[in-house]
């Protein structure tokens, strides 16, 4: 349960390898700025998703310098062209205390999206969608007074997201855009938002993937193992996992997160009501 320092480098890499990739696209014909920003910037910028989410947890500076932790989860954000670190640090501690609680865990879909989202046409539409969801949720579920880390990180974006229009232009700011709702959207990272906490079998709540994408999203498919030590950061998972065997290579698992993405589209039985939704007895305290 210590930090994991080379995440700081790698986030650092990342952010200056889309700066490369803006300036590489600002002259393309919009159908090549389209096909890069799903080919390159969705996997650069996904990834960079779940950066933050490593973040969040203070896996980068550790819990001794949190607000480090925030400042680089600011940093982070920025080639994503949306602010909304400081946010998913304060509602993903609900998620992790608070599983599956009903007006607490904003993970959990609304009723509106289980009683609409329940064919296989309409549930794919959904899968692209899911960036949009995920943004707007938190308003309808659990809305939060606005921090001013939160104003911050907005007022930060805004200025970058100006800075790439005025010197790259359009198109770079497009692409960057574009990058994060096609790469959160209809893409084979994405299976990770399914396979973690639907049900596909009943009793089953969490489940995790061992696939070769976990080398793209700091491990986040080690999830049953992520949930079990929140603290522990992704690079160390695989060795949870290992030392303690016993408890893990029996739970049911996932080895594509393609497959994910198709079986919860073309299975009737399968929905975004397939959640666990708890009625939360007892205090809550939130972030």
């Amino acid at each position: 349960m210590k930090p994991d320092s080379n995440l700081i480098w790698i986030i650092i890499m990342m952010f200056f390898t889309q700066l490369v990739a803006f300036y590489l696209v600002k002259d393309l014909d919009w159908k090549w700025v389209i096909f890069w920003a799903y080919a390159f910037g969705s996997c650069i910028n996904h990834s960079m998703t779940l950066a933050i989410h490593e973040v969040s947890h203070n896996s980068a500076f550790g819990h001794c310098k949190a607000m480090w932790n925030r400042w680089f989860g600011i940093f982070a954000n920025l080639p994503i062209g949306v602010p909304y670190s400081v946010s998913f640090k304060r509602y993903h501690m609900d998620h992790h205390r608070y599983l599956g609680a009903d007006g607490i865990d904003v993970d959990i879909p609304t009723d509106f999206e289980g009683w609409f989202f329940c064919t296989t046409f309409r549930k794919f539409i959904w899968v692209i969608l899911q960036p949009l969801f995920y943004a707007f949720r938190p308003l309808f579920i659990n809305p939060k007074p606005i921090s001013y880390l939160e104003i911050i990180n907005t007022v930060a974006q805004i200025s970058f997201d100006i800075i790439i229009y005025y010197f790259l232009g359009i198109k770079s700011l497009v692409y960057m855009l574009a990058a994060s709702l096609l790469g959160l959207g209809l893409h084979p990272i994405s299976g990770h938002f399914i396979a973690e906490h639907y049900m596909f079998l009943k009793g089953h709540e969490t489940y995790s993937y061992y696939g070769p994408l976990n080398l793209l999203t700091f491990n986040v498919g080690y999830h049953n193992e992520h949930h079990d030590f929140p603290n522990i950061p992704g690079k160390n998972l695989p060795l949870v996992r290992k030392i303690a065997a016993e408890y893990y290579d029996n739970l049911p698992h996932y080895n594509s997160w393609i497959k994910v993405l198709y079986d919860f589209v073309m299975d009737d039985t399968i929905s975004p009501y397939s959640r666990i939704k708890r009625h939360q007895k007892g205090q809550v305290v939130l972030e």
